[in-house]
């Protein structure tokens, strides 16, 4: 199985992403990233146009932190064959989102962070006991 092959049965197992009463999925980081080549998946928005590796090597290492638990990739759409889009990450941790956008370097951070999820459907996830979910969204 391809790694496209793999991304497309993950997130289109509860429906269409694009279709909005499909629950949006939460994939793990390396879901999300392995085999992930297409700039612009994630962060489009940044002016140095990060590939995939660079977000999948900051997310690695804030997942080293002792307050983080989990980080969860929403996939946005998928109007892209090449790859799913996301804008949303979601950081299970104690920290504050203010601690949280902290983390990123300039170049990385998200517009804006808050505390817990959105308010749409997801597809099922616990929060790891002790945490909350901090959203980090890129415009």
């Amino acid at each position: 199985m391809t790694s496209l092959q793999r991304i497309t049965e993950r997130v289109s197992r509860l429906g269409h992403p694009d279709d909005p009463d499909t629950p949006r999925p939460l994939l793990s980081v390396d879901e999300f990233f392995v085999g992930n080549t297409t700039t612009g998946s994630i962060g489009c928005n940044l002016e140095s146009g990060p590939s995939p590796d660079v977000f999948h090597a900051l997310f690695n290492s804030i997942l080293q932190r002792p307050e983080v638990s989990d980080i969860r990739v929403q996939i946005t759409m998928f109007d892209d064959p090449e790859w799913p889009f996301s804008d949303t990450v979601y950081v299970m941790t104690t920290a504050t989102p203010e601690e949280v956008m902290s983390w990123f370097p300039e170049a990385l951070r998200p517009d804006e962070t808050w505390a817990g999820f959105s308010d749409q459907a997801f597809e099922p996830y616990d929060v790891p006991a002790g945490m909350h979910p901090i959203g980090c969204w890129w415009d």
